[in-house]
């Protein structure tokens, strides 16, 4: 997954290491494109794009760009170019849309980072190639979709229980995306990997049908 990458996946990397970069220096600017309920509400539509591409420090937009980077290729090399611009901005879109519905009563909820995007390209990649190893805390392998349907568990039960500083909804919104785009930019993937799909169109469709009720418990 490393051995080169796409001049087009590291475009949006030095995207959005610049557009942090001024983020980090110059609060005003972040507060200006940062994702807040009320502000999105409000109409400033443009923040449920420009947060992408900020992030709150170093940690945070290495570990995104990483995964990008480590993943951007299967999409392009299967795909194409233009699959994963849509796949990445398309999950970006979908982890915002996502987290401002599950957030909508909380005016002052706010969040950056690529993380939405990121989810989507990497359930994309799984979907596209389910049987690839990947490694838990970098020792443990596992197959890609048994990642796939853990990480969806686990950031649904973080976002019930409001685990940690971390977007769970973006994650899920940005997974969801990366999943109905794939298969829509690639519907063959409905008949080869069946079973996958199945597995995990699953947890998907019970988080989107009664999502709503994970806060009464």
């Amino acid at each position: 997954m490393l051995d080169g990458s796409n001049p087009i996946v590291l475009l949006i990397i030095v995207a959005n290491v610049l557009f942090s970069m001024k983020g980090f220096d110059d609060y005003a600017f972040l507060d200006k494109f940062k994702f807040q309920i009320n502000r999105v509400k409000g109409g400033e539509k443009i923040r449920m794009l420009s947060s992408g591409f900020l992030h709150v420090d170093w940690m945070h937009l290495i570990l995104n760009m990483y995964v990008l980077y480590a993943f951007g290729n299967i999409i392009t090399n299967i795909l194409g170019v233009s699959a994963l611009l849509i796949i990445y901005f398309g999950s970006l879109l979908a982890g915002s849309f996502y987290t401002l519905h599950n957030h909508k009563n909380e005016p002052y909820y706010s969040a950056v980072g690529a993380s939405g995007a990121v989810s989507g390209i990497v359930y994309s990649s799984i979907l596209l190639f389910p049987g690839m190893q990947l490694y838990l805390f970098f020792a443990i392998p596992i197959p890609g979709y048994i990642f796939a349907v853990g990480y969806l568990l686990y950031s649904i039960y973080g976002m019930k229980k409001q685990l940690g500083n971390i977007g769970h909804a973006a994650h899920l919104g940005g997974a969801i995306g990366g999943f109905v785009l794939t298969l829509v930019l690639n519907p063959v993937l409905i008949k080869t990997n069946s079973i996958f799909v199945i597995a995990l169109a699953i947890p998907i469709a019970l988080l989107l049908f009664f999502g709503d009720k994970l806060k009464r418990f």
